[in-house]
């Protein structure tokens, strides 16, 4: 269950993300509002996931799988391509995220 809640706090913090750039300085009013219900859930949910897995690792899960999720939504909404380096530097962190996962002993799996 830990990493459902990690799962959807990781989604709820990319559409909140997402929807940032639309606030323009939080001028906007619905992606203002998106914004705070969807970073109040992910917060809420990462403390979900926290009765179980260690912080550090929960937190390292959501920041990496997060900027890469941002990235390639980036990417595909607001056309904003990264480069080779971008590339790569994104390729070692789920490659860090991988192996926290299966060789870490302090995941809780």
């Amino acid at each position: 269950m830990a990493y459902l809640f990690l799962a959807l706090a990781i989604i709820a913090e990319v559409i909140g993300t997402m929807a940032l750039k639309a606030t323009n300085g939080f001028t906007v009013v619905l992606p203002s509002a998106i914004v705070l219900v969807a970073y109040g859930a992910a917060f809420v949910l990462l403390s979900f996931c926290l009765r179980e897995i260690p912080v550090g690792i929960a937190y390292g899960i959501w920041a990496g799988i997060g900027i890469v999720l941002v990235t390639v939504a980036g990417a595909v909404i607001y056309k904003q391509i990264p480069d080779l380096a971008a590339v790569i530097g994104l390729m070692l962190i789920v490659a860090g995220v991988t192996i926290i996962h299966v060789f870490s002993k302090s995941t809780g799996h």
